[in-house]
């Protein structure tokens, strides 16, 4: 049985690619650069934005991006244009809770850019167990030991296990650890056929699909299968 179920959070628990876009440009502007197109964002979308920002912007003081960037998450967030879970997607998240699976985020962002997120008011806070992030592990995707701290943490073998994700270094970290890998194509960004041979459990279109597969991965699954 699927006990513990490990999400991503961008473009995975909640869309950000698009509001990142057009946040990342803003800060840009604020500094005195150029936008960058969507094609060079989205070819590092995923990458932490402090590293990806050298390609969009080079020789650009990271110390800057950073004070800039920060105010802007800040200033999105109550906007409430950052990190809006929609409804569907946390009854997704009460039904893994009510049958019995543990959940966690396993994030590539700083605490910096999800410290809003953990708040002990915040929505998710009664239905994640745990976040994992950039400052608090040792090993990072696509790296298959960002697994480990969680799997030691919480008594977890990888094959009780299941992240979902919707990067190839998602599934590349997943299933170099053993656990199951469920790939989220919600974004556009890639197919089916971006992802190598073996590196994805099941496929699905959105979040409500992601119960569904759990399910499957319980009881026997098709290799890629689409849920």
């Amino acid at each position: 049985m699927i006990k513990a179920v490990i999400l991503d959070l961008d473009d995975t628990l909640v869309m950000t690619k698009d509001v990142a876009f057009e946040g990342d440009n803003e800060v840009l502007k604020i500094l005195g650069y150029p936008p960058v197109s969507r094609k060079v964002h989205n070819q590092h979308w995923g990458k932490p934005a402090e590293q990806a920002v050298h390609f969009w912007a080079p020789g650009i003081n990271l110390d800057e991006f950073r004070r800039e960037y920060y105010k802007l998450i800040e200033r999105y967030v109550d906007l409430k244009k950052l990190d809006v879970i929609p409804e569907n997607n946390l009854k997704i998240l009460d039904k893994f809770i009510q049958e019995d699976r543990s959940m966690y985020v396993l994030t590539s962002r700083s605490h910096n850019e999800l410290k809003h997120m953990l708040e002990p008011d915040h929505i998710l806070a009664s239905r994640i167990q745990a976040f994992y992030y950039k400052d608090n592990l040792k090993f990072h995707k696509p790296d298959p030991r960002v697994f480990q701290l969680i799997e030691s943490n919480h008594g977890w073998k990888p094959e009780e296990c299941v992240y979902v994700g919707d990067t190839v270094n998602d599934a590349l970290a997943a299933k170099g650890a053993g656990l199951y890998f469920i790939a989220s194509l919600e974004s556009g960004l890639l197919s089916k056929k971006d992802f190598g041979e073996n590196t994805v459990d099941i496929f699905v279109n959105n979040f409500s699909q992601v119960l569904k597969a759990v399910q499957l991965l319980d009881h026997g699954h098709q290799k890629n299968k689409h849920s």
